[in-house]
């Protein structure tokens, strides 16, 4: 994946959030707080484990792999999602704990 790659991938995923705010505000009448994303990540980090574990063949489930890269998308997409509502650049982010960790591993 190239630089082009991501940068689109973050577009989409804000756009698709957008989308996903309309229904919120459609259905419930008003848009999730930053703390209900961050709730609905880490329920769907949970379920990246149990995917793991289907896909391991340590809980019984079909389609345990589809379901491993659907959620497993789906976690970065919410990453994408929380760290422009924190005011945070992703790329910036991934970046410098790439840079971090590999220099600390040196």
């Amino acid at each position: 994946m190239n630089k082009t790659d991501f940068e689109e991938i973050i577009r989409r995923s804000l756009e698709l959030r957008k989308q996903y705010h309309q229904q919120e505000v459609q259905y419930h009448g008003s848009e999730w707080t930053i703390e209900e994303d961050a709730l609905a990540f880490l329920t769907d980090a949970g379920l990246v484990g149990r995917n793991i574990m289907s896909q391991q063949g340590r809980w019984p489930k079909e389609n345990a792999q589809a379901e491993l890269e659907h959620k497993l998308g789906e976690n970065i997409w919410w990453l994408i999602v929380l760290a422009e509502r924190s005011g945070i650049d992703i790329k910036k982010a991934v970046n410098d704990f790439l840079t971090k960790t590999e220099e600390s591993l040196l």
